[in-house]
Parts: structure tokens; sequence; C-alpha cells
């Protein structure tokens, strides 16, 4: 049966949690280190017992309280900008970290989410994040605050695709909207606006080669698309010569640490995954940036497969999972709904 709206936005959040936490703990390990303590069979569990998310999934839980506040504002006043209600979103992000944005100030710590004791928790936060989220002005496509194509704009913007409704280019720009608060460099914001069209794609249902040449359409009008472009192409081509990645041929294709290579690795083990665990383990048994290869990657294969098919035993070690399920289940509810119920609108201030 082909899982419901809500079992993908379940699955997206939940699956990208998991991959968050599986590749946590390896981050900064080489491949031969990674091999040498767990096998040659990859990561397939989480390494300390339990799993904890890092700043991935925190942010990416606050790009779904800003949409879900921009539903609630929108409903309660009649107007709402989503890249400014998630860039209030990320100053609370901002606050959990202990830190104060010039452009917001105190005004942040309404709502739940933020004052969470799990989310209060420094899980290695990425310097440009920090910077540019700490700073007087917000960076746009047209004013770019920084030079920065990390994958900190990606790996956080799976929500943007869940909203339903919009067409693929509108999911493309406003997922390239949220990464360029913080990330300036066209590959930066552009893999992040591939990442959000294909997840919306996969949310409407399309198999998930076709959701990738959907956003790839997309990808394609934009200017200075060459980097995201050849990453692009060559994970799909990959997947479909050599299928999943091994820890051996992704040390030739790309570490994670900026946007493209993060995406690349992600849809080549998402495109060739027979299931959640195998695409995952793919996607965070590498040298580099294991946790965030992990999250998108299991943003995508969460959002073409539903929540029913996330292992149990990786939901239950999640140590974040009621908090992650909580989000998820509000963002359908305010995304999806006709009207705003009083629950939400207390939970999620429209300010």
């Amino acid at each position: 049966m082909r899982p419901s709206l809500a079992e993908r936005i379940d699955g997206c959040l939940v699956a990208g949690a998991v991959g968050d936490a599986l590749g946590a703990p390896i981050e900064f390990m080489s491949r031969a280190e990674i091999l040498g303590r767990v096998g040659p069979a990859g990561v397939r569990e989480y390494l300390d017992g339990d799993g904890h998310i890092t700043d991935d999934t925190q942010m990416t839980l606050f790009t779904a309280e800003g949409l879900i506040r921009t539903r609630v504002r929108r409903e309660q006043k009649g107007i709402a900008d989503e890249a400014s209600m998630i860039d209030h979103a990320y100053t609370r992000w901002l606050r959990t970290q202990g830190l104060v944005s010039e452009r917001w100030g105190e005004e942040a710590d309404d709502g739940w989410l933020v004052n969470e004791p799990a989310m209060n928790v420094r899980r290695a936060p990425g310097n440009t994040c920090i910077t540019a989220m700490s700073g007087a002005q917000a960076g746009s496509i047209e004013r770019p605050i920084n030079e920065s194509k990390g994958c900190g704009g990606v790996m956080r913007v799976a929500p943007v695709g869940l909203i339903p409704g919009l067409t693929a280019d509108l999911r493309f720009r406003l997922g390239a909207e949220s990464a360029a608060l913080t990330h300036g460099h066209p590959s930066g914001f552009l893999s992040a606006g591939f990442l959000a069209a294909m997840i919306g794609a996969l949310g409407e249902g399309a198999d998930p080669l076709a959701a990738a040449q959907i956003a790839r359409e997309e990808l394609v009008e934009w200017d200075e698309n060459f980097e995201t472009r050849r990453f692009v192409d060559s994970a799909i081509e990959r997947a479909e010569d050599l299928g999943p990645p091994t820890p051996e041929l992704l040390d030739g294709f790309g570490e994670g640490w900026v946007a493209e290579e993060a995406l690349g690795i992600s849809l080549w083990a998402a495109l060739s995954a027979k299931s959640i665990t195998s695409g995952l383990t793919a996607a965070v048994t590498h040298s580099g940036d294991s946790d965030s290869t992990g999250a998108i990657t299991g943003n995508l294969l969460g959002a073409t497969f539903g929540i029913s098919a996330v292992p149990r035993g990786l939901i239950d070690g999640l140590c974040e999972r009621e908090i992650v399920q909580s989000i998820a289940t509000d963002l359908f509810l305010a995304l999806a709904s006709e009207e705003m119920s009083a629950e939400i609108i207390e939970r999620y201030p429209g300010v």
C-alpha cells in the first residue's frame, strides 16, 4: 500500500533523525577506522547503544516549526513570509545553543520546542550557521551573506518539501531561500532547492528516480548550477550502473562536507537502496560528514516508504524520538488541515 501523506511526513523526519544519529559517532572517523570498529557490513545500529541527534536534526525540526508558525500566522493575520518565519525559527535554535541573534534579540523564547531540554544541547553545530544566525542581517539569494557552500543549508530543509499543494518550482525556491539564510554560495542553496523539490515529488507518490528527475528539471533553470548538477547526474548514473555505494567507492566521490557532495552521496544511496536500513548504512559508512549524509538519505527514504518501513529498533533507540514525532504530527496537522486547531495555535505562536 502507498503511504499516506501523514506517514510520509513522519517517515521523512524520523528516518532523517535515525540517519543523523547513526552517523554522528563516526563523523570524523576515516573509512578504515569505521570498518575496523563495525566490520565490513558497515554501520547498521547505534554505536553507543542509543542514538542522539545532532544539529542537523535540531535545525530540521526548527525548519518544520517555522513552517507551522507560517500557517498559524497566515490564518490569524492573513499574511506571512516563509523565509522570514524560518529565519526566526533558526533564531530559536540559536538560543538552544546559548547564543542570541542581533536581528531578533530576546524575543525568540516563545513556543515549546526551544524550551525542550533535549534540544538545549550542543551537538557540534556548524560554524557557518552559528555565525550567520548571530548577525544583524539574514542572507538571501539576492544578497548572499557569505560564500559558504557547506552542507549546513541542505541538511535541514526537508520539511519544506512536505508542504502539500506547491508546485516543484515553488518548493525548489523555498528550499533554496531557506538555505540562503546562512549559506550564500549557489551550490549551498541550489542543493537545498533540489532536495526540497525531490521530497515534494516523493510526497506526492513519485518513485525516487522520477522524483530526482523532477528536481533536476528545476535545478537546470537556475544560474550557476554546474557543481550541483554534476553531482546529481553522477549520483543518478552511479546508482543505475554500480548499485549501492560502498565505502571504497565513496572515497573517490566525496566526503559530504560541502552541499553538492552531501546531496550526491545521499542521492546515490537513496536511489540504489533496497530498504531504509541498507540505504542508511551506505550513506553513513564513509570518511566524511556521515551524520549529514545519513540525515538527508533518511529524509529521502522516509518520504518514499513512510514510517512503517523504518525499523522499530532504530526508532525505539532514538533518544529524541518523541520530539521528532511530535513535530511530524503537528506539521501534518498544520499543513494538511483546512483549519488550525486551538492546540496548534497555542503550541506555535504566529508572531
